[in-house]
């Protein structure tokens, strides 16, 4: 009987099975499951790697405070915000401007976690309001108000004091707006006891924050400013003219701060609180001209 090609008779006469060739590419079924395991791991990788940068940003976003605070704190605030930084890692984001516009914001629910005022009645009055968290409002200084005059005015300001704004050559006096800025209130007020606000009234452009204010005089858009000692020493304006306004003349400017109810860590904001009290705090504070409450001083009423 003729074979059939491929088949081989087995022991017992009959035709064995056709053998099955032999895979080869066997091996490569587990190289492939191994690449495929290591780009899983590869990717896992990577989202944990994601996963954990967003907590990271989420964790800094908590630790960041949100300040508002009076013009007058601006070269005192980023003073103590960079030292704070530095000692924790830990992010203040300041906004500068006029106490009485900061109170209107934060009654109109403007994200903020602490104000320090210029005015101590605004966080009296947040706190009567239910807008504070009961218990943190705190007096940290007391502000002082100087004329001050460019270096090249021909005026002798340290010779004449009240009486240098009513020179010829003083046609602007550039202070901050009365209506909600303590430091154009209280120098007004000082203006008034000193008994020359009428012949001078003429003269005043308001600034919308005793910042603004400074810049008027710093500028030349007004040939004198009054101003806040802490903006008159600060590097802008060192080099100019300044006499300093006795405290008797106006009210004390009782500058106070308060921790908000909307803060969103007030863990953080109240670790900011107690650096701005602390020795160091303080010490920058003064360094910036501002004097401080005797210790039986109250911030309540």
């Amino acid at each position: 009987m003729n074979k059939s090609r491929g088949e081989r008779p087995n022991c017992k006469g009959g035709l064995a099975q056709p053998q099955m060739p032999i895979n080869f590419r066997a091996p490569h079924v587990f190289v492939t499951s191994e690449y495929f395991l290591l780009g899983l791991l590869a990717k896992t990788l990577l989202l944990t790697a994601a996963a954990m940068s967003v907590v990271g940003v989420a964790r800094a976003q908590r630790s960041e405070v949100r300040v508002a605070a009076a013009a007058d704190l601006k070269f005192a605030m980023s003073d103590l915000a960079q030292q704070y930084e530095k000692q924790t890692g830990s992010k203040v984001n300041a906004t500068y401007g006029s106490s009485g516009n900061f109170f209107s914001q934060i009654q109109n629910g403007a994200p903020f976690d602490i104000f320090f005022s210029a005015d101590i009645d605004y966080p009296r009055k947040l706190e009567v309001a239910g807008l504070a968290a009961p218990g943190t409002l705190y007096e940290y200084a007391v502000g002082r108000i100087v004329i001050w005059m460019p270096a090249d005015s021909t005026v002798d300001l340290a010779k004449q004091g009240w009486a240098a704004l009513l020179s010829p050559s003083v046609e602007k006096i550039a202070i901050a707006n009365p209506a909600h800025a303590p430091y154009g209130r209280a120098a007004v007020e000082a203006l008034r006891k000193a008994g020359i606000y009428q012949r001078v009234a003429a003269k005043l452009v308001y600034g919308e924050n005793i910042s603004q204010a400074a810049q008027f005089a710093q500028s030349g858009s007004a040939q004198a400013g009054i101003v806040a000692l802490s903006l008159a020493t600060s590097p802008p304006m060192k080099d100019g003219k300044l006499w300093e306004i006795p405290a008797e003349m106006h009210s004390p400017i009782q500058q106070a701060a308060i921790v908000l109810k909307g803060a969103k860590n007030k863990e953080a904001v109240g670790a900011f609180v107690e650096f701005v009290k602390s020795e160091v705090g303080r010490a920058t504070l003064e360094k910036y001209g501002f004097l401080f409450p005797s210790p039986d001083s109250q911030a309540r009423p």
